[in-house]
């Protein structure tokens, strides 16, 4: 069955060793990005450079459509023969955006299902409220993302660290 895992920095190369993702992403702000892995194509590595905030800020770059466009685009691409590996700095807000996003496309009309899944595994996710937002709009959903996450109810921060293993198909 293909896999989504959510990951942070600083576990992601041992992450990557275990796990040997087909597709990665990287979701940094000023954080030097990790380099593709040897035996991943150059393309399969998204790099996506803006901050972790929920709201525009003065000398923040924010997540734009943009962004949320290519991670859509890179997703629609994932074959789901091989797992995919989605990171950010601490593994708890953009890439938990980014997971959503990727079980969104998987499981067109189960967003709620998504969410929930999502606080199951990842009691400490707390997924980019702007993020969401832009995915929401992106995928034409009608607010049904947005609704799922504020859903989720209040992460549990005593399980950060841990790398989130999710099915694709839910």
């Amino acid at each position: 069955m293909p896999r989504i895992y959510v990951s942070n920095l600083a576990d992601l190369d041992v992450h990557l060793e275990r796990v040997r993702p087909s597709h990665l992403v990287s979701m940094l702000a000023d954080d030097e990005f990790p380099e593709t892995p040897t035996w991943m194509a150059t393309e399969r590595h998204l790099r996506l450079q803006f901050h972790d905030i929920p709201e525009p800020r003065p000398g923040q770059s924010p997540p734009k459509a943009r962004h949320i466009r290519q991670l859509i685009d890179f997703a629609q691409g994932w074959d789901s023969e091989a797992p995919i590996i989605v990171h950010c700095f601490a593994g708890v807000s953009r890439s938990s955006a980014a997971a959503l996003t990727v079980l969104a496309l998987n499981n067109p009309g189960r967003e709620a299902a998504a969410a929930q899944l999502l606080r199951a595994r990842s009691p400490h996710a707390l997924p980019n409220p702007l993020m969401v937002g832009l995915i929401d709009t992106e995928l034409g959903l009608d607010g049904r993302l947005v609704d799922a996450v504020g859903a989720m109810g209040e992460p549990d921060f005593s399980t950060m660290g841990t790398l989130v293993e999710l099915p694709a198909k839910l």
